[in-house]
């Protein structure tokens, strides 16, 4: 359908010719392009800069007239109804001919426009945007972005020189949207909106909220990118993820940050790419035992120091590692390879850059106007405004983007703690009560709520995580009970109290005996997962093997017994990149991991301990079946503090195997020691964290034990152990 034609006489008149020359007409398609006067098709073009400009229908070439009171636009009559073409000739007699954007008619559709209206368009990147498509028969982009006090919307880029006033937008209705199709704009094209707000000002450059892609930094317009028509080849894992996200799967987790896993010194010390990352990062993965990976924020974002948690195109994989095809091949590898993907997704906050969402169109938008409310001290950034409906909307809009487009299996939820109250790290009087005179952020809450409602509902098989660090109720529970509807949340508190505990000299422990069995008091108050993530090794908090204490042996000793206990306690693992092979120094963002230490011994070991930890994690049922449940965790000796030993069982289904945790926490060797056993028989020594592959001592009990029938620890059974000096024992019985 073409644009509707009106009848106007006087056409276009002074007022309007001024507008459209200084750039401050808000309604463009009223104007130009093609116009019915008295019966007779009139053109209006606005072209800075021409000699000349024509109107081409079929074989005949009609002369525009330059208006008297704009010297850029042009008009003229026009016969026929049919489409024509634009011929223009600048001052050096050089010519072109184009399609004019304000012949063709909207794109948005009228049921879109009524979600857009309304604030509950679930996949709100299909409609906002840039789109390439064909239009009424020519191929061009589809730019669509919301900005509803905005007075005047451009779109601009090299193709017009970055001049607002060449392709203002046309206005939906009330929606807040605008839209403009560009004949001839193709993938790789960059551009932004310029935006005149309500006092008659231009704002600075906006970056598209909804863009699927951007520029490499420092640079921040958005770019074209058709993300349509990928060959995915991922059908056996999405079949069956469901299972492997369940609460009863063994899930363990390796949390990564891409750019700086791996560099690639040769070619100035770059990041991998996604294409490469699929080979290297998924081979390495997968042979470590891993479930599934981790990424940190991988939505483009303008400041590398921010890891991608301060994030300006939240529907753009960044530009650092390849365009969006290439990132799906990154999830495509991972997923034929049987390896789950989980992205770090940040709704928390955004960052104050001018071409972000700050001020978008001249108000406080996004964000609430009110710095009690709108703004985070801690981080310098912006919150956003849960309340105003069409923000949330693009908030679960976004997350539901993740998982459809790129297939993502999961979304860990940065801070929430910080979404969840509105006092959060606040004093008094820096904070604004909720309707009711709480703390509780309500209006978050429901956000949360409705994503993942949205999320759950839609997209089969997916799991969604919460980073949350207090005592909030019912995170991971169900919505329809009063939850916030997450599949799992991070255990903060299990991870702040054992990292105390291990940091200790041994001879201090027995005074904190009850930092490793108070996590047990919680532990299936929600679906946990234990976290050792990238927070805790930077920022001068040190390597995970420079927190343990002692002299080297002692070091690795603890880090391998920590290892051994972690996998041994009820909840899913996960563990941040380079502390799988006790990497020395703390994490630096800029470098890479500091490979080279595999060559030693100790290094070596501990990262064999860690994929045998994933294996028999994996393979055991009573390791995971009910990490979530409490009756698939029964306590043997917990109060052994003056020796600091541990010990208990963990219980699968009915049919399955028990498995046997006992944890000698000091560096004082145990032989002879008694442990209460819930059968009598042999039982195999399934693991030990001592053994000389893992660069141990190589002590323990020459393969297994046979327990007899003599009660201990009020177990049935019980027998004779060695306990190597800081060291974890997994047993089992001898027909598992």
């Amino acid at each position: 359908m073409t644009a509707t034609p009106t009848t106007q006489t006087a056409f276009p008149s002074p007022s309007d010719a001024r507008r459209l020359q200084e750039g401050t007409h808000d309604d463009p398609f009223a104007v130009l392009g093609p116009h019915v006067l008295e019966g007779v098709r009139h053109v209006v073009a606005f072209l800075p800069g021409l000699a000349a400009l024509h109107a081409v229908v079929g074989k005949e070439c009609i002369a525009l007239t330059r208006h008297a009171d704009a010297p850029d636009l042009f008009s003229g009559p026009v016969p026929g109804q049919g489409a024509y073409t634009l011929s223009a000739t600048d001052g050096a007699g050089t010519s072109w001919d184009f399609e004019d954007p304000y012949r063709f008619g909207p794109v948005i559709g009228e049921m879109d426009e009524y979600l857009l209206g309304e604030g509950t368009h679930r996949r709100l990147w299909q409609v906002l945007g840039a789109h390439t498509l064909t239009h009424e028969g020519v191929q061009g982009t589809h730019f669509a972005v919301w900005a509803p006090n905005a007075l005047r919307v451009s779109v601009v880029g090299p193709f017009n020189n970055w001049d607002g006033r060449r392709h203002p937008m046309r206005r939906r209705g009330t929606t807040g949207v605008w839209e403009l199709f560009l004949p001839g704009i193709v993938e790789g094209e960059c551009y932004k909106y310029e935006i005149l707000g309500q006092g008659g000002n231009v704002l600075p450059l906006k970056a598209d909220p909804v863009g699927f892609g951007a520029e490499h930094p420092p640079r921040t317009a958005s770019v074209v990118r058709d993300i349509s028509g990928y060959g995915w080849h991922d059908t056996d894992w999405m079949d069956s993820r469901t299972g492997c996200n369940a609460r009863t799967a063994p899930i363990s987790v390796y949390e990564v940050h891409l750019g700086s896993w791996k560099r690639i010194a040769q070619e100035g010390n770059r990041p991998l790419s996604y294409k490469e990352a699929a080979e290297e990062l998924v081979d390495y993965v997968a042979d470590m035992g891993f479930t599934h990976i981790e990424f940190l924020p991988l939505s483009e974002h303008p400041f590398d120091g921010s890891w991608g948690y301060q994030p300006v195109g939240l529907f753009a994989p960044t530009i650092r590692h390849g365009p969006p095809h290439e990132f799906r091949d990154l999830i495509d590898a991972a997923h034929r390879k049987g390896l789950g993907v989980i992205l770090d997704w940040v709704p928390a906050h955004f960052p104050t850059d001018a071409h972000g969402l700050g001020q978008f169109d001249g108000t406080a938008l996004y964000e609430h106007a009110d710095p009690r409310e709108g703004f985070h001290h801690d981080w310098n950034t912006l919150i956003y405004n849960y309340g105003r409906t069409e923000v949330a909307n693009f908030l679960y809009s976004n997350a539901l983007f993740w998982l459809e487009e790129y297939h993502i299996d999961g979304l860990r939820v940065d801070a929430v703690a910080s979404m969840l109250y509105r006092d959060y790290s606040r004093k008094e009087g820096e904070w604004i009560p909720n309707r009711h005179g709480g703390r509780e952020n309500l209006e978050a809450i429901a956000m949360l709520q409705t994503m993942n409602t949205v999320t759950y509902g839609e997209v089969p098989g997916i799991m969604t995580v919460a980073e949350e660090s207090t005592s909030f109720p019912g995170v991971s529970q169900p919505v329809d009970t009063g939850g916030l509807g997450f599949g799992y949340k991070w255990n903060m508190g299990w991870m702040n109290d054992t990292l105390d505990y291990f940091a200790r000299e041994p001879v201090h422990r027995k005074f904190h005996h009850h930092q490793l069995t108070f996590g047990l008091l919680y532990a299936f108050s929600e679906n946990f997962i234990l976290p050792i993530s990238h927070d805790e090794v930077v920022h001068g908090k040190g390597s995970m093997l420079s927190k343990m204490p002692g002299p080297d042996w002692e070091q690795f000793a603890n880090l391998r017994a920590y290892y051994g206990f972690m996998w041994g306690h009820p909840g899913k693992k996960l563990l941040f990149m380079g502390q799988e092979f006790a990497q020395r120094a703390e994490w630096d963002a800029a470098g890479q991991l500091d490979w080279g230490v595999l060559g030693a011994q100790w290094h070596a070991g501990v990262q064999r301990l860690v994929r045998d930890l994933n294996t028999f994690y994996r393979a055991t049922p009573a390791l995971h079946v009910k990490d979530c449940e409490g009756d698939g965790f029964q306590w043997i000796e917990a109060n052994a503090g003056d020796i600091s030993v541990y010990a208990w069982q963990r219980k699968g289904g009915p049919d399955d195997p028990p498995v046997v945790v006992i944890a000698n926490l000091t560096p004082v060797e145990r032989p002879g020691y008694r442990l209460g056993l819930p059968r009598a028989g042999r039982w195999r020594e399934t693991l030990n964290t001592d053994a000389a592959i893992y660069g141990g001592g190589n002590r323990g009990n020459m393969g297994g034990i046979t327990a007899t029938d003599t009660p201990h620890q009020a177990m049935p059974a019980s027998a004779e152990v060695t306990l190597p000096p800081l060291s974890v024992l997994y047993l089992m019985p001898e027909e598992a």
